[in-house]
């Protein structure tokens, strides 16, 4: 019996099917050697490691060593990527396998053809994504742990800062600010509604005398208005086009989380969660457990020979011969991408979502749908568009007016429901040079510049993508612990940074801007790739981002002086005094607390709806003879007697000794 060793168990049906009666499947559910929790674990002088198993994994290391004891051979198939080779390499120290031997297989795709194919080319374990996956972990351990104490100790305690988190709640904090100082401007756009043949459409301004012209105010507008009174409309000039609009490329990670929200609103949780699922596989009627779709984490575009060779065939069979191009489309990959494997993929072209729909929950089909007919689409001939272009005289005035229509559907006719609408120009009839129009109507619109939109997890995740902060396998955590550690909140898709999160922004710029900052983040990502692909010296690359960073932590670890987190604002108005109440936070959580404190004390719940405890009155004060008496519960849930007066308590009930008494 041979033992293949994968990570996630949701795939372990799906394999086995495919590797047949000789072989036994075993999941590790992820990482199962770290870093220590309670220890830091690296020798700064060396950067050498300390490695421990995971608390959690204990009984599941015991179970795995007992099977690869009784199998003939031990092969590790964790994840295509960094962090299942750095997998697959402590899972070798664990085993005691050596990693230079052939234990390693890998596969982009659960599929029959990709698993047979992995069992005939073992290797060795890549050392080289081993050490850029054990950099970053080490670096992070760095960042994590010797400045996470210092923002617990200036701001608030229960605060964490990370290499790749704070940069991301920088991009935030920096849109907010943006947004904030932005100072908007007016503008006017002027257009006509014209008729020719008893067609009417829209012309709009585009300049005076040969200048293009931009409209500031009204009286501006009211001058251009003025001048335009009586005007001819004349055809100056029409000139016709034929534009080709070429396919999306396949999905990355990336593309496919923002297109996920964009397009289908699902969030990076859903989305990942989702993909998982199709990746490792789901029940089909009739076939067990089946991977739909390629290997999840991914930054490039590029997609095999043999799997373009399909889908070409099938567009040919499907839509005809038009619609598959002479040449297979090839897209360019972004010189920062791993290219470790292909682009998000559906298996078999021949498994249309339409197929699967009744296997699928209505998130997974729409996630596989959206897949499929992008990566369909992206192998498909271009979009043909006959466009005219006419320019129109009035006095010393051009106006301008734009007109498509569709010669060649292309990759459209699959991918309509997806392609970004542009807008949609008004028809415009036959027209030729000299043609006058009839002139309808002058339409003056008072605009205002707008400030740029907040991110939301889609867009926060490009401009991450497009800065070289982070990863295909990040993205999703990181914005994820930002809004866990309250860094960050919604309104409604959008992002915006708390109160903490720019108090914590403000303080990692001040004091270490030098080391979080995009540019720094980004070059350290360009020297883990050069750990990967070329093998750099990764200790001497630990070692100079901690000669960067120490000197920082020593002076803002001599400061101890707290910095004040202002309360989150509300509308809720207190009821005692009329000012708005504010978030608030003490020991057993978060409250409503008005803002005019310490002048008014007055406090609410959060939860209104919960109704409050009122203790139960059992008679008067012993001691005082005034206050009430009231059964009360300790924090360590004992119960007590205490005076709504007095200091008076007792832990036995002074009722019963009083009526003992009377009698």
């Amino acid at each position: 019996m041979k033992l293949v060793i994968i990570e996630g168990p949701g795939k372990r049906e799906t394999l086995k099917k495919y590797l047949g009666a000789g072989f036994e499947v075993f999941a590790t559910k992820g990482h199962v050697r770290d870093l220590p929790t309670k220890d830091f674990g690296v020798d700064l002088r060396t950067m050498v490691p300390k490695y421990e198993i995971m608390e959690d994994k204990t009984s599941l290391i015991e179970d795995l060593k007992k099977k690869a004891k009784k199998a003939e051979e031990v092969l590790i198939a964790t994840d295509p990527d960094r962090e299942g080779e750095a997998i697959a390499w402590h899972i070798a120290h664990i085993l005691e396998i050596n990693p230079e031997t052939k234990c390693r297989i890998v596969f982009n795709e659960i599929s029959k053809t990709a698993v047979t194919e992995a069992l005939k080319k073992p290797r060795a374990i890549d050392i080289n994504l081993v050490d850029a996956q054990q950099t970053r972990r080490i670096l992070d351990r760095i960042v994590g742990y010797k400045l996470s104490p210092i923002i617990c100790k200036r701001i608030k305690p229960k605060l964490s800062a990370g290499r790749v988190q704070s940069v991301a709640l920088k991009l935030v904090c920096e849109r907010e600010k943006e947004i904030q100082e932005f100072v908007p401007e007016e503008y006017w756009n002027i257009s006509a509604d014209v008729e020719k043949d008893k067609t009417n459409f829209k012309i709009a301004l585009h300049s005076k005398s040969g200048k293009k012209i931009k409209v500031s105010n009204q009286e501006e507008a009211n001058q251009i208005k003025e001048d335009l009174n009586g005007a001819s409309y004349v055809v100056s000039n029409v000139k016709k086009s034929q534009t080709k609009s070429k396919a999306p490329a396949p999905f990355t990670t990336s593309t496919m989380q923002q297109d996920a929200l964009n397009k289908l609103g699902m969030n990076l949780k859903k989305t990942s969660l989702c993909a998982q699922q199709l990746y490792e596989g789901v029940e089909i009627e009739g076939e067990g457990k089946v991977a739909l779709i390629t290997y999840i984490r991914s930054d490039s575009t590029r997609v095999s020979p043999e799997a373009q060779a399909k889908a070409i065939e099938y567009i040919k069979e499907t839509y005809g011969e038009k619609f598959a191009p002479k040449t297979p489309n090839i897209y360019k990959t972004k010189a920062s991408a791993q290219d470790a494997h292909e682009a998000i993929r559906p298996i078999s072209i021949s498994r249309t979502p339409a197929s699967v729909m009744s296997s699928l929950s209505p998130d997974n089909f729409k996630l596989y749908k959206l897949i499929y007919e992008r990566f369909l689409a992206s192998q498909m001939s271009e979009a043909i568009y006959n466009s005219v272009n006419v320019d129109v005289k009035a006095d010393k005035y051009t106006f301008k007016a734009t007109g498509k229509t569709v010669e060649f559907l292309g990759y459209t006719t699959v991918y309509k429901n997806y392609v970004e609408k542009e807008d949609d120009p008004s028809k415009l009839p036959v027209l030729n040079v000299d043609d006058e129009l009839k002139f309808n109507k002058l339409n003056l619109e008072q605009k205002f510049t707008k400030p740029p939109a907040r991110f939301t997890e889609a867009s926060l995740v490009k401009e991450m993508e497009e800065k070289g902060i982070g990863r295909p396998a990040t993205y999703a955590m990181t914005i994820t612990t930002l809004a866990s550690r309250n860094y960050t909140a919604h309104e409604g898709k959008y992002l915006y940074p708390t109160e903490l999160g720019k108090v914590v922004d403000e303080y990692l710029f001040n004091n270490f801007r030098q080391v979080i900052n995009v540019k720094f983040t980004a070059d350290m990502e360009t020297r883990l790739d050069e750990i990967a692909d070329a093998g750099k010296d990764w200790q001497a690359v630990a070692t100079s981002f901690w000669n960067s960073f120490s000197g920082l932590l020593t002076k803002a670890g001599a400061n101890y002086e707290k910095i004040k987190v202002a309360p989150e604002k509300t509308d809720v108005i207190c009821d005692k005094c009329g000012a708005p109440m504010v978030i608030r936070e003490g020991r057993y959580g978060k409250f409503l607390g008005c803002s005019a404190f310490p002048n008014c004390n007055n406090i609410k719940s959060l939860n209104p709806e919960k109704p409050k405890y009122e203790p139960k009155v059992i008679g008067k004060c012993p001691e005082c003879q005034e206050g009430d008496i009231s059964i009360r519960r300790s924090r360590a849930g004992k119960t007590y007697y205490a005076c709504n007066k007095c200091k008076f308590y007792s832990f036995a009930n002074p009722m019963k000794n009083k009526t003992e008494e009377e009698n």
